[in-house]
């Protein structure tokens, strides 16, 4: 064999060898990579298991979550409902016994002249036989039973129209609104919130004031709704004064001013107590629902957060505070004309 040409007899067996060993190292990159391949979707398997198992879990927790946070809300709302029925009894509690003490007056008128008049008739009868001018004495008598008379009459047409307003006032309000004469149901609601705390307090009295504007025309609202503002404003500030007659010096007199005045786009409705007043601290926070300076079953805490929604939300109104601790407290209530 000549020798030029055993280098070309040995490069076939080298380059076999090299494609050889090429194939199998391709071979086993593949293996690896598949291994590799299986080993990530087994691994990606495992981690979507895991995140179903965690989103399984979450997803339990979330409609655990969520049906714990609607029996609170229903709790809530329960409690919310018994704590406004609460409010309106109290309101109706202020209402009846203001009532009750309005309506005893003229029932002892009614009584005190039908006694008196039962004793004219007993006199009449007694002095019948022996008068010596029995013509006169019948008519002095009758006279004066003719004037018994009509004072009972009017004293009971009186207790007849209490009983009217109350039932009025106990009646469901349909949330009609009605022409209403803002004067006369500041005036009515005034008396009924003082009687009804002379009927709790008998030694207590305060100074009435009442300056009514008679350019105030009736206005549009519901009349048992802005009643039971007046009455929780009218209720706060005898307790303010109450307060301020306990701690304060003797010469002091509690006082409570009602007005109405009547500007370009409202009719206002002003309350102005002399009692403790309100500190600075606390005077944003009035008008929240469940907050009261009140002891403990003196008060809900939702007289003034009702007031306010009443006016606001209610009649598209306002309701604002001025006040100055231990001198006054003055609430305004302002309703569209």
């Amino acid at each position: 064999m000549p020798p030029d040409l055993l280098p070309l007899l040995l490069i076939g067996p080298i380059l076999l060898l090299l494609a050889v060993g090429i194939v199998v190292i391709l071979i086993r990159e593949q293996h690896r990579r598949l291994r590799q391949e299986k080993e990530k979707q087994l691994l990606l398997a495992q981690q979507n298991e895991l995140l179903e198992q965690q989103v399984a879990q979450r997803t339990a927790e979330v409609v655990a979550q969520r049906n714990n946070l609607e029996e609170t809300l229903l709790e809530l709302r329960n409690t919310q409902t018994q704590l406004v029925q609460r409010e309106k009894m109290a309101s109706l509690g202020e209402l009846t016994a203001g009532i009750a003490h309005e309506i005893q007056n003229p029932l002892n008128f009614v009584n005190n002249f039908a006694e008196v008049s039962g004793e004219l008739l007993s006199e009449l009868e007694a002095e019948q036989l022996s008068a010596p001018d029995r013509s006169a004495l019948e008519t002095d008598l009758t006279r004066d039973l003719r004037q018994n008379l009509i004072r009972i009459t009017q004293h009971g047409q009186r207790a007849a129209a209490i009983v009217r307003n109350m039932l009025e006032h106990s009646r469901a309000s349909t949330g009609e609104r009605q022409p209403t004469d803002l004067n006369a149901l500041c005036e009515e609601y005034l008396q009924l919130a003082y009687q009804s705390v002379r009927a709790r307090h008998k030694s207590f009295t305060a100074t009435l004031t009442t300056r009514f504007s008679p350019e105030v025309q009736p206005v549009r609202v519901v009349p048992q709704e802005i009643g039971r503002v007046l009455l929780n404003l009218f209720t706060n500030a005898f307790y303010a004064v109450q307060q301020r007659q306990m701690l304060s010096e003797p010469s002091y007199q509690p006082a409570v001013a009602v007005s109405t005045k009547l500007t370009a786009q409202q009719v206002l409705i002003i309350v102005r107590d002399n009692g403790t007043g309100i500190p600075a601290a606390i005077r944003q926070k009035v008008f929240q629902p469940f907050f009261t300076t009140k002891p403990t079953g003196e008060g809900t805490g939702l007289g003034l957060s009702l007031s306010y929604d009443i006016v606001t939300k209610g009649h598209g109104g306002t309701l604002t505070l001025d006040t100055e601790e231990g001198e006054f407290t003055e609430f305004r209530v302002g309703l569209p004309r």
